[in-house]
Order: C-alpha cells, then sequence, then structure tokens
C-alpha cells in the first residue's frame, strides 16, 4: 500500500472513505513472545484519580480546545476495538478488548489545524509520549476506559489511557492527562532515553 500523509488520511475519514493501515499477515511481529497474562510496566507511581477530579485536557494547535470532565467524555460516542498488544519488552497479547473514545471522535471536535503533524500524549504520573499524527488518525487508536468489558483498574493505567495497536505499547499512555496537538514533535519521556519515535513492532523499531 502506497503511503498517504495524515491530511489525506483525514480528508479520507471525513468522506467516509478510510481503510486501516495494511499490516504483516503475521500477528506476532518479529522479537515477540506470546504471553496469556497481562504484566505490568510502569514508571513506579500509579496515581489515584477519583473520577469526580479526573480531567482530559485536550489543547495545542486546534480550532476548539476542550477539557472534558469524566461525565462529558462518557457521553462521546463509544467505541470498541479487539485488537494485539505489543510490548517493547518482547511479550505480546492478542485479541485484547478496549472499549472508550476513539482518537478520531475528539479530532472531529477539536479540529486539528492544517500545520498539525505531532501528538504528545502527557499522563498523571508525569509520563509522555509523542506519536505522529498519522498513526493516531488509525481506525483502531482510542482512549480506553475500559478493558475485557470492565474498567480499566490503577496498575493498567485506568481510569482512562491511550490504545495505539500498531505501535508498541509505550507509545499509549496510562493514565492519560492532556492531548496536545503540534506541527514539531517533541520527544517523551522514553524517547528523549534512547527508545524509538516511531516504535513500529514489524521492523523492529526499539531504539533509536
Amino acid at each position: 500500500m502506497a503511503s498517504i500523509t495524515a491530511k489525506e488520511r483525514w480528508a479520507r475519514k471525513m468522506s467516509g472513505k478510510a481503510k486501516p493501515i495494511a499490516r504483516s499477515q503475521d500477528r506476532l511481529p518479529p522479537g515477540q513472545h506470546l504471553t496469556t497474562g497481562f504484566p505490568v510496566l510502569d514508571l513506579g507511581i500509579r496515581p489515584d484519580i477519583s473520577l469526580e477530579r479526573w480531567r482530559l485536557e485536550v489543547m495545542g494547535l486546534i480550532e476548539q480546545p476542550k477539557t472534558f470532565t469524566w461525565e462529558e467524555f462518557n457521553a462521546l460516542p463509544h467505541f470498541e476495538d479487539v485488537s494485539d498488544f505489543h510490548c517493547v519488552t518482547t511479550w505480546s497479547k492478542f485479541d485484547c478488548r478496549w472499549s472508550g473514545i476513539a482518537f478520531f471522535t475528539l479530532a472531529q471536535i477539536v479540529k486539528p489545524k492544517p500545520e498539525v503533524k505531532h501528538v504528545l500524549f502527557t499522563s498523571y504520573d508525569g509520563y509522555s509520549t509523542n506519536v505522529r499524527l498519522e498513526d493516531c488518525l488509525d481506525d483502531d487508536v482510542l482512549i480506553a476506559r475500559q478493558f475485557d468489558g470492565q474498567p480499566i483498574v490503577r496498575e493498567h493505567g485506568g481510569p482512562a489511557r491511550v490504545i495505539i495497536p500498531k505501535l508498541y505499547a509505550w507509545k499509549g499512555a496510562k493514565f492519560v492527562k492532556s492531548i496536545e496537538f503540534a506541527a514539531e514533535d517533541r520527544p517523551g519521556f522514553w524517547e528523549v532515553r534512547g527508545y524509538s519515535n516511531t516504535a513500529d513492532p514489524w521492523t523492529e523499531d526499539r531504539f533509536s
């Protein structure tokens, strides 16, 4: 499949002609092994954010900045997706059932400006990670609030975390607090420590 720009992908979605990016026919990326468990990796800080205090700020180069309360966030159209989860530490978990709000739904609300090329996610535990806009606009990217039909627990990044199935899982920020749309790239927590900006599991794109 020929590559398309984020702007072209945005136009396709707005016209109802969006298609997921073609991936490898092998579900297990090179260098990975399957697990039936769900290992927990984080910064060692698991913030306890009540739903009353939880906020998601969407900001940056957008037409309609918005800070969502939990009630406002959950009032948005619901999205559910089953996808595979690939950790850079070489384990993968198949058929993870997530539900929440599609990233594209948020983008429709806030309306990114044409110059946007990158997205920076930050978390309540101080974590951050950078993702190209074109990766965020895939059909299976979401801000998840449930895993396997149940609210996401703190150890897995609840009450809400980002899921970007086609990238290594460190790109999916736990305890998500803000989403910033930007023209320029700004490396996050692991990226400034030598991890890849693009994080493609199928090319073992682990480190820069």
